[in-house]
């Protein structure tokens, strides 16, 4: 980096990067796993899918919340000389940092439809579904402050995760004009496809 600048990526971005495998996968894992009987039934095993799926949409979203808008408010504004990291960077860092515990929550969704059918798979997509509301939560609170919220890259460790963890000292923040991800973490209109 130039000058003392520092690498940046969207916490936005490093929050959505797991919804989509984790929804998808989790879709594919239901889908195989209602197709075995169970131990439970396949009627039980819905239900039980169905309620972990409702759980687990309402709880990610609240999960480390607080720390989330502490980091926000003292988000310090980005320098001149820092480096945006391109959305496409951020999310393929995240998924390749995190491919063999998607592969093994897969095969866990799948090994469980055995006992519980279909319950493991809608698990996995009620995760997926809700790392995405609480990115859509933080693209709320850029809007609302009219700046986008970035950290670190250094800061993520190896797996390219954890925008607050204990690692990050602070955020830094630009106007939501910069970048190539709107509030929230979505591709910009018009922006190549990831």
């Amino acid at each position: 980096m130039a000058r003392g600048g520092q690498g940046l990526a969207r916490v936005a971005v490093v929050v959505r990067a797991g919804a989509a495998p984790l929804w998808w996968s989790g879709v594919v894992a239901a889908g195989i796993g209602v197709l075995p009987p169970g131990v439970t039934g396949r009627r039980t095993g819905v239900l039980a899918g169905a309620a972990l799926f409702l759980v687990a949409a309402a709880a990610v979203p609240l999960v480390r919340r607080g720390r989330y808008a502490e980091l926000a408010r003292a988000a310090a504004r980005a320098g001149k000389y820092d480096v945006l990291q391109d959305r496409a960077v951020t999310v393929r860092n995240w998924r390749r940092g995190h491919r063999w515990w998607l592969l093994l929550a897969f095969a866990v969704a799948l090994g469980s439809a055995f006992a519980v059918p279909a319950a493991g798979g809608m698990l996995l997509a009620g995760l997926g579904t809700g790392l995405r509301l609480k990115a859509a939560w933080i693209g709320r609170r850029e809007r609302a402050g009219q700046t986008l919220l970035w950290v670190r890259v250094d800061w993520l460790g190896r797996r390219g995760g954890r925008p607050v963890g204990k690692a990050v000292k602070g955020l830094r923040s630009t106007g939501v004009a910069a970048g190539d991800a709107a509030p929230g973490g979505a591709r910009r209109r018009g922006a190549a496809l990831v």
